[in-house]
């Protein structure tokens, strides 16, 4: 029955996150805010919201295991499931402002994130207050470099949400807030009888089942970006995905709630293969072709994210 719930509780979130976006796409039109802001922050704090709710509900109820599992395990699933999979289908360009901004943050928030939780086994509310802050002021940055650029594209922004009503809103934030509430609660109940059922921690299950299931709708955009051939969205996206997962979503979780270090694995694994996972970009977007991930880089990635799941189970037994 657990994984029903598990399922049931996937199935909302997904549901949730849609109408909470597209609400607040079209609420942010209805403020003049620009499609540059918008896209940039409106979206990726909206698409964020699943694993807010699923991590902030975990930590309320008292399973922080969850709560950084969550995190963890869904950054790991964005680079080695879900860009091992996208290259593997297509060949992804990467453009600069990868290695010149995203990936330096990116990296920047993991190895700070690792530190705090190793100085005294909690994230508290004044480091959470520094996550949401850096990520602040990573996004001021990125919105004004941005500017510079006349010509840049915003991915996944609906302009037909424009002309939406004033009623329709408010009825796809009730729907989307409803689904989002009962999905969390569902999906973190689900999780803790399937580590029950299984004989496994609940670090375990949020790290690798949980994971993969709130990884299911990057995975899906993903991989139909990559059939239709187009190469630029992929990367740039799952590294967003990834700030945003520790700067909004632990930060804002940890000034709600902080979030302690239940499982020593946490830290003796699960946030070393968060790193190794994002470092490793670097070397394979320059070594032997630069600027390219190809369907060697993806298989590479993808056999690593399948041992780091073997592992996660095996070493628990």
């Amino acid at each position: 029955m657990s994984i029903v719930w598990v399922i049931l509780g996937l199935i909302l979130l997904v549901v949730g996150g849609e109408f909470l976006v597209r609400s607040s796409v079209a609420l942010s039109f209805k403020f003049n805010i620009s499609k540059l802001v918008i896209g940039m922050t409106v979206v990726s704090f909206a698409t964020s919201a699943p694993e807010l709710l699923v991590s902030l509900q975990a930590a309320l109820d008292g399973s922080s295991d969850i709560s950084l599992g969550n995190v963890i395990g869904s950054n790991i699933a964005n680079i080695g499931l879900v860009l091992g999979i996208t290259a593997l289908i297509s060949p992804l360009d990467v453009d600069k402002n990868f290695y010149k901004l995203n990936w330096p943050m990116m990296m920047l928030l993991s190895v700070v994130l690792y530190f705090l939780l190793d100085s005294g086994n909690v994230l508290d509310r004044w480091e959470g207050g520094a996550l949401m802050l850096s990520l602040i002021i990573f996004l001021v940055v990125l919105i004004r470099r941005s500017r510079r650029v006349p010509d840049i594209q915003i991915e996944d922004l609906d302009e037909t949400l424009q002309i939406t009503s004033g009623f329709k809103i408010t009825i796809w934030l009730l729907i989307g807030g409803a689904a989002l509430y009962f999905g969390s609660e569902w999906l973190v109940f689900g999780a803790k009888e399937m580590a029950i059922s299984f004989g496994v921690s609940e670090r375990v299950i949020s790290v690798t089942m949980v994971a993969i299931g709130t990884s299911v709708p990057e995975l899906a955009a993903s991989v139909i970006a990559a059939l239709k051939k187009e190469k630029a969205i992929s990367l740039g996206n799952l590294i967003g995905s990834n700030i945003f997962n520790i700067a909004s979503v632990l930060g804002l979780t940890a000034m709600i709630q902080p979030i302690t270090v239940d499982n020593p694995q946490i830290l003796g694994s699960d946030m070393l293969w968060m790193i190794a996972f994002a470092f490793v970009l670097i070397p394979m977007i320059f070594l032997p072709k630069k600027l390219e991930l190809g369907r060697l880089k993806g298989f590479i990635l993808l056999a690593s994210y399948l041992i780091f799941l073997f592992l996660a189970f095996y070493i628990e037994k």
